[in-house]
């Protein structure tokens, strides 16, 4: 399912294509759900590329302190609409954040699993992926949703919309786990390894592997939070996002294309 969803952009990391999947009584539509990391890097070509997606709603998970770090590079033509929360949602993009004491992989791994499991309490991160299911459902274009690496709100995010159409839990899991191949990887853990030595300290390289990218127990950990929480994620995504049956039918209405009879 990975052939033809990366967009292979020069300086914008993990840029993809989250459509195409399999849901009940037809298939998530192509070229209508973009995801990615930051732009602040972007080239002139990549703002081409981008520009000529057409899309309607760009939906930026960063706080304000992130976002001023690194500013996102306007596309060009772009009349759409940016959904941000003005405030902090993080802090720090949650890898850098769960690197404080990090020194090896068996670290890593545990300070991003409880990571994940308080990423569904942060009450800005939810406003703002809210207001995005909201924007989706009113069907007016394509969207972007982002954060720095596009990884684990971005991840979250995705993985929670991909639950509410019906996509089956295997596919929502290959999605996700398509950060670890997306584009040039090796350069972004790269990146991403420079900045958490400079913060915290001297993490192996295994560390930061296991920081930079995702593996399955991270999103897991995050599931099995919500069923703890409220018993199920359908029962999360009601209470904490308004996914009732009034709003799946205006996503479906919007993103699913029937399969041929």
């Amino acid at each position: 399912m990975s052939a033809g969803r990366l967009l292979a952009l020069e300086h914008v990391h993990n840029f993809r294509d989250y459509g195409g999947y399999a849901v009940p009584d037809g298939r998530l539509k192509r070229g209508a759900l973009f995801r990615s990391g930051h732009h602040a890097d972007a080239s002139g070509s990549d703002l081409d590329v981008i520009g000529g997606l057409g899309l309607a709603h760009v939906l930026d998970l960063r706080g304000n302190r992130e976002r001023e770090s690194y500013p996102s590079r306007a596309f060009r033509g772009f009349a759409g609409e940016v959904i941000y929360y003005d405030g902090e949602t993080a802090g720090l993009a949650p890898h850098a954040e769960a690197a404080d004491g990090v020194l090896t992989e068996a670290d890593a791994h545990r300070a991003m699993e409880r990571l994940y499991t308080r990423l569904p309490e942060r009450a800005a991160l939810l406003w703002t992926v809210r207001r995005y299911f909201a924007a989706l459902a009113d069907g007016k274009g394509a969207s972007l949703i982002h954060c720095h690496a596009g990884k684990d709100r971005t991840g979250m995010a995705v993985a929670l919309l991909h639950h509410a159409l019906g996509v089956h839990h295997d596919d929502i899991m290959e999605d996700y786990l398509l950060t670890n191949s997306a584009g040039n990887d090796e350069a972004r853990i790269a990146q991403g390894a420079v900045a958490i030595r400079r913060r915290y300290g001297d993490a192996s390289d295994e560390a930061i592997r296991a920081l930079m990218g995702v593996r399955a127990n991270y999103l897991e950990a995050a599931w099995r939070a919500l069923e703890q929480s409220h018993g199920s994620v359908d029962a999360f995504l009601a209470a904490e996002l308004g996914v009732d049956d009034a709003l799946r039918e205006r996503l479906r209405l919007h993103l699913v294309e029937s399969s041929p009879t």
